[in-house]
């Protein structure tokens, strides 16, 4: 199988995919904020290897697909509903759904509002509630740059420093990967500066999800995981994995918020077996 790549309309908007495979296993993938469908392309050759349909998007503000100006048109809500209008859009009645960092967060809108339309549900590096250890300030100062000079200065801003969910695999990962820090550079320049501003003062004054997640489906399965080193997650990674009635955690060595590249052998393998058990 070899991996193909198309936009979707979905009417107000254009969703790019990239896509391999056919038959009865769906899966789809969804990154994070300022990430890319790109964060999940290497495997989707494999994956329709083992049988399944894989698909990864990219959100809107993001990679190639639309990119509205106007901040009211980003929200959980708006992209959870893309999510679901593009299984729609690709024929599928029920699915597995996996997200990373703010994909697992829209993947948590999903999994509330259409449990039945999912087989299982994977949970990444993310969270059920406000993320605690963002400062308002400094988001409310990144949103201003982007709101008045563009997302491109504030790359070059962030690209002298350490972010937030910096951790040593990750700095393995650039000294060790030629050309990875570029990759994530690309993506942020990607992003819709109006996705940005809209969606980086969300993550700390959201709504906890936890007691909602507590009420899906006894029978729905959920995968939790999360790098060992990516510390702001691992508490919420728990206590996602042990609120719902089929949860399972996966804690990935030697990885930060990004295992999927950084430990990809172990990500892969907890990745693969958990998706076997689903199709049997």
């Amino acid at each position: 199988m070899l991996l193909t790549e198309r936009l979707v309309d979905l009417g107000d908007i254009q969703i790019s995919i990239a896509e391999a495979g056919a038959g009865q296993n769906r899966l789809l993938m969804v990154h994070g904020f300022t990430g890319a469908k790109e964060d999940f392309t290497p495997w989707l050759d494999q994956l329709a290897d083992l049988g399944w349909h894989a698909v990864a998007l990219d959100l809107r503000g993001h990679g190639a697909s639309s990119k509205p100006a106007e901040e009211s048109l980003y929200s959980f809500e708006l992209l959870a509903d893309d999510v679901l209008r593009l299984a729609d859009e690709l024929g599928w009645d029920t699915f597995v759904l996996l997200g990373h960092s703010m994909g697992g967060m829209i993947a948590q809108f999903v999994a509330l509002s259409a449990a039945e339309r999912l087989a299982a549900l994977v949970l990444m590096d993310t969270t059920h509630g406000p993320l605690d250890s963002l400062d308002p300030a400094l988001v409310e100062a990144a949103v201003s740059i982007v709101r008045g000079q563009g997302i491109g200065t504030l790359a070059d801003i962030l690209a002298e420093q350490d972010g937030p969910l910096t951790t040593s695999a990750h700095k393995r990962l650039i000294a060790e990967q030629p050309g990875y820090a570029e990759f994530c550079d690309r993506k942020l320049r990607a992003t819709s500066p109006g996705l940005y501003a809209a969606m980086a003062p969300v993550f700390s004054a959201t709504a906890d999800r936890l007691h909602s997640l507590r009420q899906l489906p006894a029978t729905l399965p959920v995968l939790v995981i999360v790098g060992e080193q990516d510390q702001q997650f691992l508490a919420p990674s728990e206590r996602m994995a042990a609120a719902v009635g089929r949860g399972t955690l996966a804690v990935i060595p030697d990885a930060g918020h990004c295992p999927q590249f950084e430990n990809p052998g172990v990500w892969w393998k907890t990745i693969t077996a958990y998706l076997a058990e689903i199709a049997r």
